[in-house]
C-alpha cells in the first residue's frame, strides 16, 4: 500500500514523501485519522537542536536510526485498523487505536504494540497518551507526599497533564512557573493553587509564618536549561528536583557552588523510555499505560488541543509551535484529506 510519511529533512524544514507499507503476518495495517505533535522533543529535531548521533528510540520498535536528517519522527498516531495480516484475528477491523509511530497517512505494526481507544475517549484525546504517561513516570519518579510544597516550572501539555495529576494529592500547596499567561490559566483550572511568571517566584515561596525554607519538590518541565537554576533556588533542605525537560544538544550551565551543595538538593532524571529502578519491583510499563489511561479519562484534555493542522499543512504547524504565538499548546495532524 501506498502511503505519505513527514520527514524532517534539515533544520526547520518538513517535507512528505511516499514510502509503502505492508503489514506482516502479525501485523495490523492503521489508517491514521489525527497525530499528535510533541512540541518538545519534535521541535529540537525541527530546529536541528537534537544529538544526531542518538538512537531515534531505542524502546520503540516503530522508531528506528539515529536522529540525523532525514528522519521519520513521532510517536502519536490514532486511526482505524483497515487490514490485517493472516496471523491476526479479522476482529481486529475497524478497530480505533494508538500507536507510538511517527507522522503519516498509514502504518503496519504488530498488534501488541498498538493500544485499542477506549469508548469514552475521543480519538483525538487519545492523540495525547504519550503526554500523559509521560506525567504519570514524572509523578511516580518524583514521590509526591502529603503535605509537601510541590514547583512545577513549565506548563506546557507535558506540565499541564502532570499538574493536573499532581493536583489529585493531599499537597500543602502546588506551584507552577510558567512565562505564558494563557498557559497559567490552564495550569490553574487543572488544579494550581497558584500559577505564576517567573519573576514572581521569590515572593510566592517567601512564606514568613512556615517553618521550613524552599520547597520539598522541584519539577522541571519547560525544556529551557536555565530553569535548573530557578528550580536548584526554589528547593529546600534535603528536597529534590526532577527533571523531565530534555535539552537535546542545547548545553546546560548550572551554579552548584551554593545553596545546591549545603543543602544536600538531591537532583534527580525522569524519562518515560524506561521504570526508575526501585519501581520495578512493582510496576512494569503495561500497569503504567493502565494507570496512564485512567489518568487520561479524568483529565479535561481537549481544552489543551488549540490547533488541527492538515497532514499535508505540516510545516505550518511545526512553525506555529516554533514560534509560541500566543493560544498555541497542542497542535494536532488530521489525516482527512491526506490522499
Amino acid at each position: 500500500m501506498n502511503r505519505q510519511s513527514l520527514y524532517f529533512t534539515d533544520p526547520y524544514e518538513t517535507a512528505i514523501r511516499g514510502t509503502d507499507v505492508e503489514p506482516a503476518a502479525d501485523e495490523v495495517c492503521v489508517e491514521t485519522r489525527v497525530s499528535g505533535i510533541s512540541a518538545g522533543t519534535e521541535l529540537l529535531i525541527y530546529r536541528g537542536e537534537a544529538p544526531t548521533d542518538l538512537a531515534a528510540d531505542e524502546t520503540l520498535d516503530t522508531l528506528d536510526g539515529d536522529l540525523s536528517f532525514p528522519l521519520r519522527y513521532g510517536y502519536a498516531a490514532v486511526g482505524d485498523v483497515v487490514a490485517v495480516g493472516d496471523a491476526v484475528d479479522d476482529d481486529w477491523l475497524d478497530r480505533t487505536v494508538f500507536a507510538f509511530n511517527p507522522h503519516e497517512t498509514r502504518f503496519a505494526v504488530p498488534k501488541e504494540l498498538v493500544i485499542p481507544v477506549p469508548e469514552t475517549v475521543a480519538p483525538e484525546e487519545m492523540a495525547l497518551f504519550p503526554s500523559v504517561e509521560t506525567a504519570t513516570s514524572l509523578v511516580l519518579d518524583g514521590r509526591p507526599r502529603v503535605g509537601e510544597d510541590v514547583v512545577v516550572f513549565g506548563a506546557g501539555v507535558v506540565g499541564l497533564c502532570t499538574i493536573g495529576i499532581l493536583s489529585a494529592f493531599p499537597l500543602d500547596r502546588l506551584v507552577v512557573v510558567e512565562p505564558i499567561p494563557e498557559r497559567r490559566d490552564h495550569a490553574r483550572e487543572l488544579g494550581a493553587d497558584v500559577a505564576i511568571p517567573p519573576a514572581e517566584l521569590d515572593a510566592v515561596l517567601d512564606r514568613p509564618d512556615a517553618d521550613r525554607d524552599g520547597v520539598d519538590l522541584v519539577y522541571e518541565l519547560s525544556g529551557q536549561p536555565a530553569a535548573l537554576d530557578d528550580a536548584v533556588g526554589a528547593a529546600g533542605y534535603d528536597s529534590r528536583v526532577v527533571v523531565g525537560s530534555w535539552y537535546g544538544a542545547k548545553p546546560a550551565m548550572l551554579d552548584l557552588g551554593t545553596d545546591f551543595h549545603r543543602d544536600r538538593i538531591s537532583f534527580e532524571s525522569s524519562q518515560v523510555s524506561t521504570l526508575a529502578p526501585e519501581t520495578r519491583g512493582r510496576w512494569t510499563k503495561a500497569r503504567r499505560a493502565e494507570t496512564a489511561l485512567d489518568r487520561l479519562r479524568e483529565l479535561d484534555l481537549a481544552s489543551l488541543i488549540t490547533h488541527h493542522v492538515p497532514f499535508s499543512d505540516a510545516s505550518e504547524a511545526y512553525r506555529l509551535l516554533d514560534d509560541r504565538e500566543d493560544g498555541v499548546l497542542q497542535v494536532l495532524l488530521t489525516y482527512a484529506d491526506a490522499e
